[in-house]
């Protein structure tokens, strides 16, 4: 009679040896096996790149602003006379691309508009009669109220503004500006008050409006 034996669990041959597993399985589990550890490496990639330091995200580049030089004039300032006033020495010598070229004492502010102290400056951006100019009138005011009235006799003459505003120093409104049409073609006047001080340009309308912006007083 045959002697049957159980199989060993696990498919084991007898003698208690567990069988190699065939070249197929072990294809399987290498692959298996390797794919989890390219999946893990790459986890780790994006981990690192994406969330720790976040150095492969796209970020946007800093927008780069390009300021150009303000014009600077083409000739010396000069017309001033020997002996300046305190007044007359806080006007500028250049504004933008113009220098001082004549100053001249202004009779007609003082006699007929009241002011302590009035000049007639005259911006030129070169030399001669083909040069652009910006003829400036500029007083000095006992006080505030006395400045304020002759402003507002200034503004009246000049005509129907096209602009206007007032004028800050360090956010603190000191007085206000006008513009209005200048009497030849093509030309603007801005009128301005600074506290006891009234200025007022005259000049091409697509110049005058910046050399107001650029005047220190």
């Amino acid at each position: 009679m045959s002697d049957a034996r159980s199989p060993r669990p696990g498919g084991g041959r007898p003698g208690g040896s567990p069988s190699r597993p065939s070249a197929a399985v072990i294809r399987r589990r290498r692959i298996v096996v390797g794919s989890g550890a390219g999946l893990l490496v790459l986890l780790v990639v994006l981990l690192t790149a994406f969330v720790w330091p976040g150095f492969a995200r796209s970020e946007p580049e800093p927008a780069t602003t390009v300021t150009a030089e303000p014009p600077t004039p083409t000739i010396e300032p000069s017309g001033r006379p020997k002996e300046q006033t305190a007044f007359l020495m806080a006007q500028p010598d250049t504004v933008l691309q113009l220098a001082l070229s004549d100053a001249a004492p202004d009779k007609a502010w003082v006699d007929d508009a009241g002011a302590i102290e009035a000049w007639t400056l005259t911006y030129a951006d070169a030399e001669g009669e083909g040069a652009t100019t910006v003829e400036v009138h500029a007083g000095q005011w006992e006080d505030d109220d006395d400045a304020t009235e002759a402003y507002g006799a200034l503004v009246k003459a000049a005509g129907e503004p096209t602009d206007e505003g007032e004028v800050a120093v360090q956010e603190e409104t000191v007085g206000e500006y006008v513009v209005t049409p200048g009497s030849a073609e093509g030309t603007a006047v801005v009128t301005w008050r600074n506290a006891t001080a009234v200025v007022q340009a005259t000049g091409p309308a697509d110049l005058v409006r910046d050399f107001y912006s650029a005047y220190p007083l």
